[in-house]
Parts: structure tokens; C-alpha cells; sequence
């Protein structure tokens, strides 16, 4: 009774190529978990902060002294990022600009707008980081790992023509290990590539809320801009 080969076997005693496919797929598995769960922490902590975050803008706190506590949160070491990064970017551009008597209220406003779209653009760079990564591991993974797989059975059969007797018996180990590399591909593209769909849908979610954001903040400030250029013709 021949004895069966264990799949640690099939992977030991496959060609050098198709082990190097193999332990390329395996590296591209390990990271892409590792950034999968990095990112799903990431999106968390993200949420909970823009929740806390808008909760807080609309409770009716003076700008000023929300900007404030940025100031004194950033001073302790904290770091600020996602909406209230935005709100900080703008917050600032429109205080320096207010300052200059010779701006309008419209100008003053597309200013703080201007730096709000760049801090905005910053915190997209940041939701999106990793992801190309899970998209060119889930569309490059079973390309890899076929061409382990056909590498190997080309090895396989180069093999049968110096045996004396050709049977499935014979080819059977040579073709399983190459399958192997198919397998492994796969393995390490789904996940990727459901990782990548489904962060890709929660990037978006969060650009239209900060784009939402950005539309809400900027009519609050053109309401403070009028205001306080009305009172600087009045005195």
C-alpha cells in the first residue's frame, strides 16, 4: 500500500520555484491580515471619534473654546485627526483671515474652505492608506499562484519521461503539491479582496460625511464672517 503524502510533505519536496511562489503567497497572506486588522481598528477608532467629535461641535460650544481644547489636547501629546483635524484647519484659516479688515466675508470664508479641502484630502490619504496593497494582493494572488501551479506540473511531467512506467500513481504527488499553489493564491486573495471592498465602502462613507462637514462648517462661518464685517462697518 503506498504511503500517502501529508500536505507538509507535498510543500517540502515541491521544486525550488514552486516553493518560492508558496512562501511569496504565504508573506502576502501574513501582511495582508496584518494590515486587514490594523485597518479594522483603524476605521473603529475613526468612527468613535467623528461620533464624539459631531456630538460635541453641535452641542452648541463656542468655536473658540472647542479650538481651544484641541490646542490643549495637542500640547499633551494627542494626536488629532479625522473631522475635528478638519474643523481645526479651517477654524484657523478663517481666524487669521477674519483679522485682515481689507478681506470680505467671502473671501475670508473660501479661505478657511480652501484649507478644509486640503485637510480633508490628508485624511482621505490616511482612510485609503493600505488599501492598494489588499487590491494588488487580491487581484495578483491566483496569477501567482497558478503560475506555481503550472510550473510544477510541467516539472511533473518532465519527470515521467525518464520513468519506466507512467502511471497516476507516479504523477499524482507531482501534480498535488503544484495544486497547492492555486490553493495558497486563493487563500490569500479572497480575504484581501473582501477587505478591500469593504474598506473601500467605508472610505467613502467617511468622505461624504466630511464633505458634509465641510458644507455645514463653511455656512457657519460665512454667518460669523457677515456678522463680524457688519459690526466692523457699524464702529
Amino acid at each position: 500500500m503506498q504511503e500517502q503524502l501529508s500536505l507538509l510533505d507535498l510543500v517540502i519536496n515541491a521544486s525550488f520555484v514552486v516553493q518560492l511562489v508558496m512562501l511569496l503567497l504565504l508573506m502576502a497572506s501574513v501582511i495582508s491580515w496584518y494590515m486587514i486588522v490594523q485597518r479594522v481598528i483603524y476605521f473603529r477608532n475613526s468612527r468613535d471619534d467623528m461620533l464624539a467629535f459631531e456630538e460635541q461641535f453641535w452641542s452648541g460650544i463656542d468655536l473658540a473654546e472647542l479650538y481651544r481644547e484641541g490646542n490643549e489636547r495637542a500640547s499633551e501629546g494627542g494626536v488629532i485627526l479625522g473631522m475635528e483635524s478638519i474643523f481645526r484647519s479651517g477654524f484657523k484659516e478663517f481666524s487669521r483671515l477674519a483679522q485682515q479688515s481689507d478681506m470680505d466675508a467671502e473671501a475670508v470664508v473660501e479661505g478657511a474652505r480652501r484649507a478644509m479641502r486640503v485637510a480633508t484630502l490628508r485624511e482621505e490619504e490616511r482612510l485609503e492608506q493600505n488599501l492598494p496593497f489588499l487590491a494588488s494582493v487580491g487581484s495578483t494572488s491566483p496569477y501567482i499562484g497558478l503560475f506555481g501551479t503550472v510550473w510544477g506540473i510541467m516539472h511533473s511531467f518532465r519527470g515521467l519521461a525518464n520513468a519506466t512506467q507512467a502511471t497516476l500513481a507516479t504523477v499524482a504527488p507531482g501534480i498535488s503539491e503544484a495544486l497547492i499553489a492555486t490553493a495558497m493564491g486563493l487563500f490569500a486573495a479572497i480575504p484581501a479582496v473582501m477587505a478591500y471592498n469593504r474598506f473601500a465602502a467605508r472610505v467613502d462613507v467617511f468622505e461624504n460625511r466630511y464633505d458634509t462637514f465641510v458644507d455645514e462648517f463653511s455656512s457657519i462661518l460665512y454667518r460669523q464672517a457677515y456678522a463680524l464685517r457688519s459690526r466692523n462697518r457699524k464702529s
